[in-house]
């Protein structure tokens, strides 16, 4: 190990979410692209996800999660990104120790470890007690890692307010992910926040050495990074 850290973000980053909306759109009775439409509506004003309940006037979606948590079913092998496997591999060949904390349910961990998502850290806000943006949500997460510098972690996150912004004030490498919803319509941050933006997670894998630009560049591919994805 080369003694840094990537911390990794879970939707949009490492599950696609489209399944799990749309599982909420049809417990609503809502059409799904109408329900995706006011999504993204709510995601350009710059407000809370949940705000899209009040867009259709559904103020019992709480009494809901139950039912749409039945259907959904927890994460399956198809919710997980094409690159999320690979890339895990392939961050732990190049020497990072890989980490997983996330504003999600505390089932998703087992969930996610069902999957063969394989990490040294991994936990949810529900179980942490914190959530993201709150900076103690990022203070636990170096805790959890066994509390190393944070200029030695990345955070990598599709969220600009969630995961680029306060992993950056937290004094961690800021990794943006620029995928699902809230990678395409947020307004991206300001310039130097974010030490490194992809568009994939076959991406950072390639790139990931360069959040550390005093690091001499990039790591040299190893043996069988033709394995790699791309």
């Amino acid at each position: 190990m080369n003694g840094r850290w990537v911390c990794l973000d879970v939707g949009e980053t490492l599950i696609d979410e489209s399944r799990i909306w749309g599982t909420w759109a049809d417990e609503l009775r809502i059409p799904r692209l109408t329900f995706f439409a006011a999504l993204g509506a709510v995601i350009e004003r710059g407000l809370d996800h949940r705000a899209v309940f009040e867009l259709f006037g559904v103020d019992d979606w709480p009494m809901r999660v139950e039912a749409v948590e039945s259907v959904h079913g927890g994460f399956q092998p198809e919710d997980l990104y094409p690159d999320a496997l690979p890339a895990l591999v392939a961050l732990r060949e190049r020497g990072y120790a890989i980490a997983i904390t996330a504003n999600q349910p505390a089932i998703r961990d087992e969930q996610l470890r069902a999957l063969g998502v394989v990490v040294e850290v991994m936990a949810m806000s529900d179980a942490m007690g914190v959530a993201k943006p709150d900076p103690a949500f990022f203070s636990r997460t170096l805790e959890l890692m066994g509390s190393p510098e944070p200029s030695q972690v990345a955070y990598v996150g599709d969220r600009v307010d969630n995961d680029v912004l306060p992993s950056s004030e937290a004094g961690m490498r800021a990794i943006w992910i620029r995928r699902g919803p809230w990678g395409v319509i947020q307004t991206p941050p300001p310039a130097g926040v974010a030490a490194l933006a992809v568009d994939s997670l076959a991406e950072l894998v390639h790139q990931v050495d360069e959040a550390w630009p005093d690091s001499g560049g990039p790591h040299p591919p190893a043996a069988h990074d033709e394995e790699a994805p791309t």
